[in-house]
């Protein structure tokens, strides 16, 4: 069991998706991401593997992400925040996101 002290010290934030790439090296199928996180945290890449989700659905989506785990290689690149999402059994990875438009940056808690 989690302490709410151990809870706190995972720094999840509000990001804009600021443009999607492809990733054919990925062992299985993903996409690249870059993420506005705001200016305290600033633009942060992500392998997320979403792809039942268009790149035109991602663009400009708002997303929720953990930005202070340490980066983790995934095939060539360098994945900096992990995108938070409910699994789905059908269609996988179903990304969360506020309700309401906030600003990126701001902090979950």
């Amino acid at each position: 069991m989690a302490t709410f002290e151990e809870f706190q010290r995972i720094d999840m934030r509000v990001g804009r998706v600021l443009s999607v790439s492809d990733f054919p090296e990925a062992r299985n199928p993903a996409w690249k991401l870059e993420i506005d996180f705001g200016p305290e945290v600033g633009v942060k890449r992500s392998s997320a593997q979403i792809t039942h989700y268009s790149r035109e659905e991602l663009e400009g989506r708002l997303v929720i992400g953990v930005v202070n785990f340490p980066p983790r290689r995934i095939a060539t690149f360098d994945s900096q925040v992990l995108v938070m999402g409910a699994i789905d059994p059908e269609k996988g990875v179903v990304l969360l996101r506020p309700d309401e438009d906030v600003e990126p940056g701001d902090r979950i808690g």
